[in-house]
């Protein structure tokens, strides 16, 4: 029994890699968006994944080092919000294959059925908000006596935290950081994130869907945000929280932290694979950045001029005419800029690939 234990918890570190957690989590998620959407949407199918979820934490909870992670008061919250997030995904699912089976028959949506039932603030609105504010109260009263404060001993510079995490809402940029410069990692990309999310008014022209749950009026905006979202930054936290361990190296579920474990990333740039691996220049890097860099340039600049034109000519050939040039051309942008950060992801959890263009005497790496 504890040698099937064992192989099975060696199988569940494996699936936990990055490389095959990411590539199985995409699978899942277009076969649940697309094909699978309406078995998801099923209300059965929620009670199982979350009784499973809890069955599996409760059942790993046995093993020293999962236990220790979990219990963490720090990261207890970020299990909760798991949970959490796994309802309100389902049950923004569940609405949205209702009401596109009510459109199909010619019918209202949910929402505007509901906005017909008028219900007055006082007393029924301010009397279910009082309650839902005292409830509030007590978990929070209840937590606060049951979990100890996760305070430490006062900060020492001489001896730092092994691993240094940053708090939980700032765990998605700490792990960008491992495979963007930190500018772009924490100044650009937080930026970009910002400045989209203000300009969705301005460059969503679609009429439909406002208002009201629906994925076959709102396929592009709803596979872009559950992507960059539940894909991106969820993973991003859950790798920097659960699988982060001493030296910042990833570490299964189960696996011991060893403190002395370091794994050698060459951080590998792609103009080091260019002139070092293939003997260009006699194996020396050039000064002139133009030179050294200019594979690298060559494919941003094309990634993002033949990404445009591929959606743009393909893609989103029907989007791009109704939305016009300026619209369309900030939408591609934004597109694949976030479709960048997986790439680099995945290079850099394959092949050390640090940066695609290195050049650190402008502080310019990507």
């Amino acid at each position: 029994m504890a040698s099937f234990g064992n192989f099975l918890a060696s199988i569940i570190n494996t699936m936990c890699q990055p490389s095959i957690l990411f590539t199985v989590a995409v699978v899942v998620f277009f076969l649940v968006l697309f094909p699978l959407r309406e078995k998801f949407a099923e209300k059965k199918t929620v009670y199982w994944m979350e009784g499973l979820m809890l069955l599996f934490i409760l059942v790993s909870c046995l093993n020293p080092t999962f236990k220790s992670v979990v219990t963490k008061p720090d990261n207890i919250p970020i299990v909760g919000m798991l949970f959490l997030l796994l309802f309100f995904t389902w049950l923004a699912f569940h609405k949205m294959v209702r009401n596109d089976k009510l459109i199909d028959e010619g019918k209202d949506v949910e929402n505007k059925k509901e906005s017909k039932e008028l219900v007055f603030t006082w007393p029924d609105l301010v009397f279910s908000e009082f309650i839902c504010s005292i409830i509030a109260w007590c978990v929070l009263v209840i937590w606060s006596i049951v979990l100890k404060a996760p305070l430490e001993e006062p900060a020492n510079p001489v001896e730092t935290p092994n691993p240094s995490k940053a708090p939980w809402y700032f765990l998605g940029l700490q792990e960008m950081l491992v495979y963007y410069d930190p500018w772009l990692a924490g100044v650009v990309f937080p930026t970009l994130i910002v400045v989209g999310l203000i300009l969705i008014p301005f460059i969503d022209i679609n009429p439909k869907g406002n208002g009201y749950y629906t994925f076959k009026e709102r396929k592009l905006a709803v596979t872009s945000f559950l992507f960059g979202f539940l894909i991106l930054w969820v993973l991003l936290i859950i790798y920097g929280t659960f699988l982060r361990g001493p030296n910042w190296n990833f570490f299964g579920p189960y696996e011991i932290w060893d403190l002395h474990k370091l794994e050698v990333l060459k951080n590998v740039n792609l103009s080091e694979y260019l002139f070092r691996s293939t003997g260009l220049n006699g194996g020396k890097l050039p000064d002139n950045p133009f030179i050294r860099e200019g594979l690298g340039m060559l494919l941003v600049v094309g990634y993002f001029v033949y990404g445009i034109i591929l959606l743009q000519k393909k893609w989103m050939k029907e989007l791009y005419e109704k939305m016009g040039k300026p619209r369309f051309y900030i939408l591609a942008g934004l597109i694949l800029s976030m479709g960048a950060l997986p790439i680099k992801m995945v290079l850099r959890w394959t092949i050390n690939l640090k940066y695609i263009v290195a050049i650190p005497e402008w502080f310019f790496n990507i």
